[in-house]
């Protein structure tokens, strides 16, 4: 049944990769590139980093200490959010967009454990494949680590509170995330570089305008592909995501029903 279990969350990893291939590289990415932020910047979101880091550290180390077995699927988040935001698709200014794949870990291990996995991303992703950076690993981490996952976390529990179905708490967590993921960008760009006429808002609006075309899409399409992995999960992972029904304080029994509807 594990093996069952592991081929079956491989396939799905290859199969999101496979896309990946399908797109070309561009020059810019939505992550902040390195050296793009002043300096005063690049620190400021440095240290708002930091104190999210270290909880989600704690986070994990518990996690992982009380449930070992939970650690294949805590990579398996990992692994979700470093394909998907790998993804790099042309935009119509010329820049790109991606989604970000952070929804998936905040709904199963919370907001502070997604931190750490999308600063983890973001690291591979500076030294691997130059998305993003060093010096601008806070920014990014605060936008695609810390806002996105918090915002669908805190999207899904109240959908859940409200008597929403399953998957559609899972869809809108999901895409509301990766759009606030990006807003969040605008506005740290803006903040950086106010337009000379208007300001930070304009900057804001700016920014904000260049990516809509492609990510809202792309929001729409990473909330369809989460429901889809967390059903696969549902089938391969019962054991797993019954221990993580304790955090959550949902039942398996009751979460199954409600997907398979």
């Amino acid at each position: 049944m594990r093996l069952l279990k592991t081929k079956n969350i491989g396939l799905l990893l290859i199969y999101v990769m496979s896309v990946y291939m399908v797109f070309p590289d561009s020059v810019y990415a939505m992550h902040i590139m390195e050296g793009f932020l002043p300096f005063n910047w690049a620190a400021f979101w440095w240290v708002a980093m930091i104190p999210f880091v270290i909880a989600g550290v704690i986070s994990i180390k518990k996690t992982v200490t009380l449930h070992p077995n939970l650690k294949m699927l805590l990579g398996m988040a990992g692994a979700f959010a470093f394909v998907l935001s790998a993804l790099k698709i042309p935009s119509v200014t010329g820049s790109c967009s991606h989604p970000t794949g952070v929804g998936l870990g905040a709904i199963l291990f919370g907001p502070v454990a997604m931190t750490v996995l999308g600063m983890i991303v973001l690291i591979f992703q500076a030294l691997l494949l130059a998305h993003g950076g060093i010096t601008t690993l806070g920014a990014n981490t605060f936008s695609m680590g810390i806002v996105g996952p918090f915002v669908s976390y805190g999207i899904y529990r109240v959908l859940k509170k409200l008597g929403a179905p399953q998957w559609l708490s899972i869809f809108v967590a999901a895409t509301l995330g990766d759009l606030m993921t990006y807003v969040t960008t605008s506005i740290q760009l803006g903040l950086a570089f106010p337009a000379a006429s208007g300001g930070v808002a304009a900057a804001v609006a700016k920014f904000m305008g260049i990516f809509a075309v492609t990510q809202v899409p792309l929001a729409i399409s990473e909330g369809l592909l989460t429901v889809m992995v967390f059903n696969i999960l549902m089938a391969y992972s019962q054991k797993e995501l019954q221990v993580l029904g304790a955090f959550t304080g949902k039942a398996l029994s009751s979460i199954k029903r409600e997907v398979k509807a």
